[in-house]
């Protein structure tokens, strides 16, 4: 596991590359827009997981939009690795699984625990809670794989999909994650496994609180 000071040394050496870029060209590249204030100071807005970032250029500090949540860094990290490596990248429309993605096997182990098995023990027995709670966490879509799943726009060219197959008397419940093929141009085999934690945990968290109401 990546400790805190690996984050803060890929922070500093992703911030080195981006402040030196035009932030119009990044953010046209990325799906994201600029945002100019009355004293000009100039910020690069991006969608993530259905929230609004503001990153203040070329000093590159995170806030959100609307907020006074702090962006840990972690996904701080993964946006930028993201700004970086949105350079012509278009959804294609072909899902793929983990494994298919350069280097996925690699990290495979990783993926299956950090992402996977928390979906599968979470909605396996109650896929349509699934389906309510991304669509209330992050405005998810439906999709048409499996019995019940969604696609939640984790950044606007990485569509991620979630997928649950009910069991019955033969077989257990089943579950996987899809991605568009365009994100393995986008992000490293091991930012994509990191953000589709990122997507399952939160959603893993409102299942065990609506649990625990009753």
């Amino acid at each position: 596991m990546p400790r805190i000071d690996d984050y803060k040394k890929a922070f500093e050496i992703a911030k080195t590359e981006l402040e030196q870029a035009n932030p119009k060209r990044i953010a046209d590249q990325s799906g994201g827009s600029i945002i100019v204030d009355k004293q000009g100071n100039v910020s690069l807005r991006i969608r993530f997981l259905n929230k609004e970032l503001d990153i203040a250029w070329p000093s590159i500090k995170f806030s959100v939009v609307g907020s006074d949540e702090e962006i840990p860094i972690q996904q701080q990290v993964l946006v930028l690795h993201y700004l970086q490596g949105c350079q012509g990248a278009k959804v294609e429309g072909e899902w793929v699984a983990y494994q298919e993605i350069p280097d996925g096997r690699f990290y495979l182990d990783a993926f299956v625990q950090r992402a996977k098995h928390p979906l599968l023990r979470a909605f396996g027995d109650n896929p349509e809670l699934m389906r309510e709670l991304a669509t209330t966490l992050y405005d998810a879509r439906p999709f048409d794989h499996g019995d019940i799943s969604v696609v939640v726009s984790a950044f606007p060219k990485a569509p991620v999909a979630l997928i649950i197959w009910k069991g019955d008397e033969e077989f257990p419940p089943e579950a996987n994650i899809l991605f568009d093929r365009c994100i393995q141009d986008i992000l490293s085999a091991e930012d994509i496994a990191w953000l589709a934690g990122m997507v399952i945990y939160p959603l893993v968290g409102m299942a065990a609180r609506k649990k625990r109401e009753g």
